[in-house]
Parts: C-alpha cells; sequence; structure tokens
C-alpha cells in the first residue's frame, strides 16, 4: 500500500525536504533528471534524436537538467523553452545556465516529425488553469507526432490531484513521478494520458504531519496475510452469511452474490429471495440454504435469519418495490450485524438515506457512478471530477465504508481516509459482476476483518480473480462467474494484513 499524495501534498512535501531536511533543490532536481535518463536508457524509447520540451516552472528545470544529462551522454537531444526565461524559478534558471555551458542544443521550432523520443517537462502537478497559446499548440503537436512521449512526474495539462484534463493534455507513453503516487495519474482521464506510469525515489520522503486527506493506493502485495483457515475450524467458523437479493424471475444476481461469498471463504450462506427463485436457486447452488420473503410471515422469518447470521447482504437483482423497501428498511431497524448493501438496496436508499444513521450495524455500500450519484444528488460527471473526495464524504457523513467502483474503485471510510484501486480491467465492465464483488466482500467479513478490511480485500480479491480471467479468456469474454471461478486461485497465494497494521508498519 502506497501513499498518494495531492498536489498541495507534494509541494509541502518538497517543501519540507528542502527547508526541514536541508535537501538543496538543486539536488533533488539532478536525482529527478537522473531517473528519467534511467528509464529512457531502459529500452523502450528509441534515443536517436530526442526533443525535451520545457516550461518556466521546476518541472521545466528537471526537464532541462535531461537535456543535458544526454548531451553529456553523447544523445542527439535539442532542447525547447516554451515559457519565457523572465519567469523561471531560480532552480530552472540555474539549470538552463549550466546548459549553455555544456553546449546543449536549443531550437525555437521544433521539426515535430523528425523526434524519435519527445520528453515533455511542461508543467508539473501544480497546474492550477486551463492549457493555452503556444503551450496548447505544443501539447497537440507532441499528440501528433509519430515520437514515443515521456512525461515528467506528470502529463502536462493534467491537474495532479483529480486527473481532469486542463483544456490540452500529453498523452504520454510513459511517466516518471517522484518520490509518490499522484491522483492525477491514477485517475481517469489523466490515467489514460500517463501511459505506464513508474515511481522514482528522488530523496523527498514523509515529513512528520500527517497528512489530511489521507490517500492510498492498494497493491496486489496488500493481499497479505489472510486470516488462516483454522485447522479445527467447522462451516460456522468461517462465518455464516445472510443475503437477501433477488425477485420475481430474477435469481441470477442471487446465485453470483451467494456463489462468490462461498468462493471467497464463507462457510454458511443463507439466501432470502422470492418464492419463485427458490427451487431453481436449489438446484444451481445446492450448498446454500434458500427461503422466501414473500410470506405473510417474512418479518419473523427474516427475524430467524438476521439471528442466525454473522453478516448480512442485501441488495442484489432485489427491485424497488412495496416489500424490498421494507425489507431493507427491517434490516437496519432490526440488527447490529455488518451489512453491505449494494445494487437496488442503494435504489431503496437514495429515498431513504437518514436510514443508515438511525441503523446501528456497520454497513459498506457498494455504488457504481449511477448508484453513487442517485444517493448523493450530485451528477455522475461531479463525481468523476472528485472521486476521491466524493466518497470520502459521504463516508464521513454517514459512517459507513463506501466503495464507489467505477474504472478505478475508490473506497471512502469514516475517518475521511480514502483507498484507491487501479488493479482490475475493462471486461468487468459486464453484467453480474457488482454481485460477485458484493459476495466477495461478504466473504472477506465472514473470515473475521473488520468493515474497512473486507472492502479493501474484497476489492482487491475482485479485481485481481478480474485480471486472472482477462489473461485466460481474454477483456471481451469476460462475464462475471468467470471473476468468481477464480476467487480461490487468488486467495491461495495471499495473506493479509489488517489495513491498520499496515499504516503504522508504514509510519515506521
Amino acid at each position: 500500500m502506497k501513499r498518494i499524495l495531492n498536489s498541495r501534498q507534494m509541494r509541502d512535501t518538497d517543501q519540507y525536504a528542502i527547508h526541514v531536511m536541508q535537501m538543496p533543490a538543486m539536488v533533488l532536481m539532478e536525482k529527478a533528471a537522473e531517473a528519467v535518463c534511467e528509464r529512457l536508457a531502459g529500452g523502450t524509447f528509441d534515443t536517436k534524436r530526442v526533443l525535451v520540451l520545457c516550461g518556466s516552472g521546476n518541472n521545466g528545470g528537471d526537464g532541462i537538467a535531461v537535456a543535458r544529462m544526454l548531451t553529456l551522454r553523447n544523445v542527439d537531444v535539442e532542447l525547447c523553452l516554451a515559457g519565457n526565461q523572465e519567469h523561471f524559478t531560480a532552480e530552472s534558471a540555474l539549470q538552463w545556465k549550466i546548459a549553455e555551458n555544456y553546449s546543449v542544443k536549443v531550437v525555437k521550432n521544433p521539426a515535430w516529425r523528425e523526434y524519435t523520443t519527445i520528453i515533455d517537462a511542461l508543467f508539473g502537478t501544480g497546474l492550477s488553469r486551463p492549457v493555452s497559446g503556444k503551450y496548447a499548440e505544443w501539447i497537440e503537436e507532441a499528440n501528433a507526432s509519430p515520437a514515443r512521449v515521456l512525461s515528467v512526474d506528470i502529463p502536462s495539462g493534467v491537474n495532479g490531484s483529480t486527473g481532469q484534463i486542463m483544456g490540452h493534455a500529453v498523452r504520454a507513453d510513459e511517466t516518471v513521478t517522484f518520490a509518490f503516487h499522484k491522483p492525477g495519474c491514477l485517475l481517469y482521464p489523466g490515467a489514460s494520458c500517463a501511459g505506464r506510469v513508474h515511481l522514482a525515489d528522488v530523496g523527498i520522503y514523509e515529513t512528520a504531519e500527517k497528512y489530511e486527506p489521507d490517500i492510498r493506493l492498494l497493491e496486489r502485495s496488500d493481499l497479505r496475510r489472510l486470516p488462516p483457515r483454522t485447522a479445527d475450524g467447522n462451516k460456522g467458523t468461517f462465518g455464516k452469511i445472510l443475503i437477501a437479493a433477488g425477485s420475481k424471475d430474477i435469481y441470477g444476481a442471487a446465485y453470483m452474490c451467494a456463489s462468490a461469498a462461498f468462493r471467497a471463504g464463507a462457510g454458511m450462506v443463507k439466501v432470502l429471495t422470492a418464492r419463485e427463485n427458490r427451487e431453481i436457486l436449489a438446484a444451481a447452488l445446492p450448498e446454500a440454504m434458500v427461503f422466501c420473503y414473500d410470506g405473510e410471515d417474512w418479518l419473523s422469518q427474516l427475524d430467524s435469519g438476521i439471528q442466525w447470521a454473522d453478516y448480512i447482504g442485501v441488495g442484489s437483482g432485489l427491485g424497488t418495490g412495496e416489500r424490498a423497501v421494507a425489507l431493507v428498511r427491517a434490516l437496519l431497524e432490526r440488527t447490529d450485524k455488518p451489512m453491505v448493501i449494494d445494487a437496488d438496496g442503494l435504489n431503496i436508499l437514495s429515498g431513504h438515506r437518514d436510514w443508515l444513521t438511525v441503523g446501528h450495524a456497520p454497513v459498506i455500500l457498494t455504488p457504481h457512478m449511477g448508484e453513487m450519484s442517485r444517493l448523493t444528488g450530485i451528477p455522475v460527471g461531479k463525481l468523476k471530477e472528485d472521486p476521491l473526495g466524493q466518497s470520502a464524504a459521504l463516508a464521513k457523513e454517514t459512517g459507513a465504508v463506501v466503495v464507489m467502483k467505477d474504472a478505478r474503485t475508490v473506497i471512502g471510510l469514516p475517518d475521511g481516509s480514502t483507498l484507491l484501486n487501479i488493479l482490475g480491467n475493462s471486461g468487468m465492465a459486464t453484467a453480474g459482476s457488482g454481485d460477485v464483488l458484493t459476495g466477495t466482500i461478504l466473504g472477506c467479513l465472514g473470515s473475521g476483518l473488520s468493515p474497512a478490511d473486507a472492502a479493501s480485500a474484497g476489492v482487491l480479491l475482485h479485481a485481481c480473480a478480474g485480471d486472472q480471467a482477462a489473461m485466460e479468456l481474454g477483456e471481451a469474454s469476460l462475464m462475471a462467474m468467470d471473476i468468481c471461478r477464480r476467487l480461490g486461485r487468488i486467495m491461495e497465494s495471499c495473506t493479509y494484513t489488517p489495513l491498520t497494521e499496515i499504516c503504522r508498519t508504514e509510519k515506521q
């Protein structure tokens, strides 16, 4: 799990390294340039003829240093300044003078189609206004060039904190980012501009202050120490899961959710569903117990299921009819057991969000963007502009763990911190994938994890299983049950460390 810093936090951390730790800014700039040159030598870039585009800020200073280093290595490199020398930072001005002393070639009108590699050092993470004028023209020229493009720290034109495009943005093949990951390189649409991202250590480390907001990047290696199955355990030891799902003639969502809960380690699963689904679910998934919520005594059956269960899932294929609404409300009012709410459960809550704050159950919400929009009243476009902030805001307001699903999944925690998952693939955008995720999280709860840990573990397991399925079947052919069937393969090689322990270890 790696820390992610937004633009303000990165600026403050830079200043801490320079002014508190007494690391000279020029040393940091040299180390950044060396990291870029090391990447250029990695074999994926043709350095027969290189163009370095630089602005007048410190990102441009990094680029100027790269041009000088390449010149000293006998690379045919040309340096092009888009900014005004009068606006140079002190470090960039010194780098320009050093470049002059070493006879670095400077051009004003690049022959765009003649370069094999273009180094983008126009803007760094501090860009705060739309790109226009010569900068916009040069960005479009770089994008149209046949050369491969390497961006320095972040693709120019991408907002470092949100990943939004500031009018125009470089479309890089690779990006070398420094010290910490930036949201702009990981969130779409910025992620589509960054290409493959390489994190380089340049001598900038965490400050002594607490980061607000606290943003972390989930990695496959975080699937450490999943609680081992007790050798002398029984089926009740590994979690009894109650899943309220499905409606008349809609049984697939309940089947996929329950199957995933089993595959993620649950010992027992009981499905509460419409009477029409009873026989088909019993035949399709005989491992699960099935009972119905449409009789006159449905509340007593529900109470019996709640008393039996350790963890509860609700919403997959449930519908939004009168009985479904009553069911969601009754679950929130009648239990304090951890609960995962998905799909129609979220659609019902969108008209009754106060139910989240009057209930006693620890809740995990798993909305996709449309469901998140209905829950919050915020248009999808606005949610996509700041998914980290929006997921954290809903989590703080409701006290729930919010798993906001999109091309990048963001987990908002009630303390205001967020976790970002960038694993997974486009093949997972398929019917039933969300139902499998809900079941996976329920299975992780069944292993004894806290709601926050179960959400992060479930998201990672689901994403890694999806990647495994895509490797075997291709993204276009992937179906939800392909993800489910590979959960066990991923779990077999993984152990999990609680989120709180990971954070504490990193701070030490």
